[in-house]
């Protein structure tokens, strides 16, 4: 086959095309990345808050292998770049009823704190649930989260399909779960992992409990110095190493295609970058909106349905909170109505909080100073419809609400112990801010992983009817999550590897 006379451009610099380019430029390709912003990140981003820097994309951080091997494949080493540190405890999670869960490294310390919290007749049945989620994981991550679901011909693995449904894929996650504990506190510790996936555990798939043995058991960890931006900064620097070139402050206003397939990028300054392939790694939904050509269509995104969004408050505090965990998962007394609330498009009257205390991250703020971050589940844009609105509406709806919400998040946080943050700096995200931040339905989170938007059923990495334009990001498979998403690149890289050896 023959080598590639034009780059393979990648639009976005997010996780998705940043791990796409690192793989190509590592195998020797010119690769050029066009970003919009001045920085890369994508969703994975950064912000500041007067002398206070914020992530303002995932906080959690798991399989780091994935990540290493993305690295590796820019011919560099992870630890060189990008030095990680794993929490301990990987969350602490607090209940209503004034108990708390420190999930911690180690099956046997972590067992203890399961036999002290519910008994020890719960920490038995815990020590099983920990081995079936282990051999979920085995079965499922050779098999199909680290291959392209989105080719028909992978889904044909009789044998693996068979393993999952023994055990307990295909039932849903809070069955699943319910079959092997009966403490609803430790239940809740290993299904609120759902919304991660945008669906409530009673109607998420079984097969999503890796999520839980990701966090639970694998670990979560956290840069040694900068944050979370420092991935996708040092992802770009060692791409940058082996090759790629990358373009600022550029945006990408229309794929061209021919005969053959693409041919080139047109950019906002007017530029023609001729190519070969394309990497499309930016909000799918919003791409077929006129940057991407008509013949691009995918069946599978005329109905999407979008995961649930969030409000997110970031804080600056004027004094260090040691003690605390960099996690901390406050359970709200509610738990099924929270998700219904979700779905049907209202607020939730008792939601869960992520809340985040990034301590060892001690350049984010000015000496003795720190940041928290708090995270409220809420709905999308689209009210629980599956159609992306225009705005209007909705986002004048939430004009009204997102005061109310914040009001009470800052009473819930106070009757918490995390004092009066009122007059406190503060950064806060809503639906219609991620929605200008580019998030269609005014969700990061994409799509939802119902079954009917899962593997095949996901959008395609590539585009059937015009060779050459290929897709990353959370809008393919594998989907959510940055594990997910690393591995997306990859498998883009790879199609296009696979073309021009």
């Amino acid at each position: 086959m023959r080598r590639l006379s034009r780059p393979v451009v990648v639009i976005g610099a997010g996780l998705g095309g940043l791990a796409t380019a690192m793989r190509l430029a590592g195998a020797g390709r010119e690769v050029v990345v066009v970003e919009a912003q001045d920085v890369p990140g994508g969703c994975c981003g950064t912000a500041s808050l007067g002398p206070y820097r914020l992530d303002t994309g995932p906080s959690v951080l798991t399989m780091p292998g994935v990540l290493a091997d993305t690295f590796a494949a820019a011919g560099a080493e992870m630890d060189d770049w990008l030095p990680l540190r794993r929490l301990d405890p990987f969350y602490r999670l607090t209940y209503h009823d004034g108990s708390s869960l420190d999930v911690i490294p180690g099956e046997e310390a972590m067992t203890e704190q399961v036999r002290a919290l519910c008994g020890p007749e719960e920490a038995v049945r815990y020590r099983r649930l920990r081995r079936l989620l282990g051999e979920l994981f085995q079965a499922e991550w050779d098999a199909f989260i680290d291959r392209d679901m989105t080719r028909l011909r992978t889904l044909a693995r009789p044998y693996a399909l068979a393993r999952l449904a023994a055990l307990g894929g295909f039932r849903t996650l809070d069955g699943l779960v319910r079959r092997h504990l009966t403490d609803e506190r430790l239940i809740r510790a290993h299904t609120f992992q759902a919304l991660y996936v945008g669906l409530a555990p009673r109607r998420a798939l079984g097969i999503y409990a890796v999520i839980a043995h990701m966090d639970t058991v694998g670990g979560v960890y956290f840069p040694a110095e900068g944050g979370m931006h420092a991935i996708p900064r040092a992802m770009a620097a060692a791409a940058e190493k082996a090759g790629a070139r990358f373009r600022y402050g550029v945006r990408a206003t229309r794929v061209e295609a021919g005969g053959s397939g693409v041919t080139g990028v047109l950019l906002d300054t007017g530029e023609r970058i001729a190519a070969e392939h394309v990497v499309v790694a930016c909000d799918r939904a919003a791409a077929h909106r006129g940057l991407l050509p008509a013949a691009a269509g995918d069946w599978r995104l005329r109905r999407p349905r979008f995961s649930p969004s969030c409000l997110v408050a970031h804080f600056g505090l004027d004094r260090r909170r040691p003690g605390n965990a960099h996690h901390t998962l406050h359970f709200g007394h509610e738990w099924a109505a929270t998700f219904d609330a979700l779905a049907a498009g209202r607020p939730q009257s008792d939601p869960s909080l992520l809340v985040t205390c990034p301590e060892s991250d001690t350049a984010a703020a000015p000496e003795g100073h720190a940041t928290l971050s708090v995270l409220e589940p809420t709905a999308n844009l689209t009210g629980g419809r599956t159609a992306d609105p225009a705005g209007g509406d909705a986002e004048r709806r939430w004009e009204r609400l997102t005061p109310r919400l914040v009001e009470r998040l800052l009473g819930r946080l106070d009757a918490l112990g995390y004092g009066d943050l009122s007059q406190a700096p503060r950064l806060v995200l809503d639906p219609p801010a991620w929605r200008r931040r580019g998030h269609s339905a005014g969700t990061p989170f994409a799509l939802d992983h119902r079954f009917t938007q899962t593997a095949w059923f996901r959008p395609a990495g590539a585009a059937r009817r015009i060779p050459g334009l290929h897709f990353a990001g959370m809008y393919t498979a594998p989907g959510v999550g940055v594990p997910p998403v690393l591995i997306s690149g990859r498998l883009a890289a790879e199609r296009i590897l696979e073309t021009t050896p």
